[in-house]
């Protein structure tokens, strides 16, 4: 095996360690961090790949800035541990879309498409940044805003999952 093979096994651990222990976490800021050391795993993969432009905006943006913006609205809500009432039977939605993404990324592999998404992304990432920026804003435009209306909903949903009520209010 080569050394790079070896490190692409050992930062593929990694990242799912790091995955489930985001997701197993009681508390949100262990959980928040388990995600910035993902964020670290996946921006390491994008080098192996020869892409260090998206490597650092990897690191840049969702490491940094979008990270801080979650412990900042984590810690203005005074939410650190996630409550008790929190069962199984309100995370059906989210097994239910866990299910759906497995199904859709068997179907991409099974198509052969994401080697062709790996080609077409490597090849893009190591143009200067100006052609980089034409394509993501003409070509690639609509996972750039799925991907900034997740976030969004992902920060609303964790308000709306740790509001608490006032005393004589109801919701």
């Amino acid at each position: 095996m080569s050394g790079e093979l070896i490190l692409f096994f050992i930062l593929a651990l990694t990242a799912i360690a790091t995955a489930a222990g985001m997701l197993t976490s009681s508390n949100a800021v262990y959980a928040a961090l388990y995600l910035v050391l993902n964020f670290g795993t996946v921006a390491i993969f994008y080098l192996m790949l020869g892409s260090p432009f998206i490597a650092l905006s990897q690191v840049t943006v969702y490491g940094g800035a979008i990270m801080v913006l979650f412990l900042f609205v984590i810690m203005l809500l005074g939410v650190e541990k996630i409550p008790a009432e929190f069962g199984w039977k309100k995370s059906l939605p989210a097994i239910a879309l866990g299910i759906a993404l497995i199904a859709e990324v068997a179907y991409l592999v099974s198509q052969k498409v994401a080697s062709t998404a790996l080609e077409t992304a490597s090849t893009v990432a190591q143009a200067a940044p100006s052609p980089l920026a034409n394509k993501l804003f003409t070509v690639y435009l609509l996972p750039f805003e799925v991907t900034s209306i997740l976030l969004l909903v992902a920060m609303v949903g964790a308000i709306v999952l740790t509001k608490q009520e006032k005393k004589g209010e109801r919701g």
